[in-house]
């Protein structure tokens, strides 16, 4: 049971099997968990290794002065990686989080998605 909105309140057992509640308080806030896998986290946390040592990359070819046109195109490379990103941790989010909350009566989260989209598109 996990304490929501000032209510007790079951977990899914997907949470659950994760041993973490969605909306759980903590020092009288509403605090939203992830529930990502092992295989999930290792994925994410390898590609933003990658990306970190590409924006380094960048940092030297830029203290070399190497040529503007390469240092964009390791900018593009870097930007496109980061969109992978985003784009796992969205699918992830839309059939976990998103479905579970709808379910629950939370439609408020459909605007909550419009918004984080809305940015990821810019």
């Amino acid at each position: 049971m996990a304490k929501v909105e000032g209510h007790e309140h079951p977990t899914s057992a997907h949470c659950e099997e994760h041993g973490e509640g969605h909306n759980v308080t903590e020092n009288g806030k509403l605090v939203r968990h992830s529930h990502h896998s092992e295989a999930m986290k290792n994925n994410l946390t390898s590609r933003l290794n990658r990306i970190e040592g590409q924006i380094r990359g960048i940092k030297g070819l830029i203290e070399r002065d190497t040529y503007c046109d390469d240092v964009l195109n390791q900018i593009a490379a870097v930007q496109s990686a980061l969109n992978s990103v985003g784009r796992l941790l969205l699918e992830g989010h839309m059939k976990s989080c998103v479905i579970e909350r709808i379910q629950a009566g939370e439609t408020e989260v459909l605007d909550e998605l419009l918004v984080t989209v809305n940015k990821l598109m810019k």
